[in-house]
């Protein structure tokens, strides 16, 4: 209810309900806009105030018993709250930390694979290497032999017939 729906019900002015909740510091909701709503529990606790009032009590010496709150329960539904986000947020970490590790294992086969080419391509090339090398050695070792063929041995012309000539 609104503080005019209140007033009314109590047969009070508003500025008069909106006084008492300021002098007896009661803790009232309010609404986006700043204004009282007040409870069934809220109303009680003003007609107690009336009461008194009603029988001679001053303002500054009414006491009040104030009902509980249900500050508690709503406290109770922020703790089930937080639990059940903070519950989310293990489940969304625990899903972020696989996938992590599914790609993880995917680029370590990725590089097994890679490696494992690599390794056969270096085992190609040195067996193509020590193929060329003998290749080479025997073409030299031919080209040796025939380089030892082809030498006669030369003669030994006379000094004097080279310089004087026959």
């Amino acid at each position: 209810m609104n503080t005019k729906a209140v007033a009314k019900l109590l047969g009070i002015s508003t500025s008069t309900v909106q006084r008492w909740v300021k002098q007896l510091n009661l803790e009232m909701e309010r609404n986006e806009l700043g204004h009282f709503i007040f409870s069934e529990e809220d109303i009680e606790l003003l007609k107690q105030v009336k009461q008194q009032l009603q029988e001679g009590v001053l303002l500054q010496d009414i006491s009040i018993q104030l009902p509980k709150r249900t500050g508690i329960v709503k406290q109770t539904q922020a703790n089930e709250n937080i639990f059940e986000l903070t519950h989310k947020l293990k489940s969304i970490e625990n899903s972020l930390n696989q996938k992590a590790d599914a790609v993880v294992s995917y680029q370590i086969l990725q590089h097994r694979r890679e490696m494992e080419e690599l390794q056969e391509q270096i085992s190609l090339l040195t067996e193509r290497v020590t193929q060329l090398e003998n290749v080479l050695k025997e073409k030299s070792e031919i080209a040796a032999s025939s380089e030892n063929e082809n030498k006669k041995p030369r003669k030994k012309k006379n000094f004097f017939k080279l310089i004087f000539g026959s």
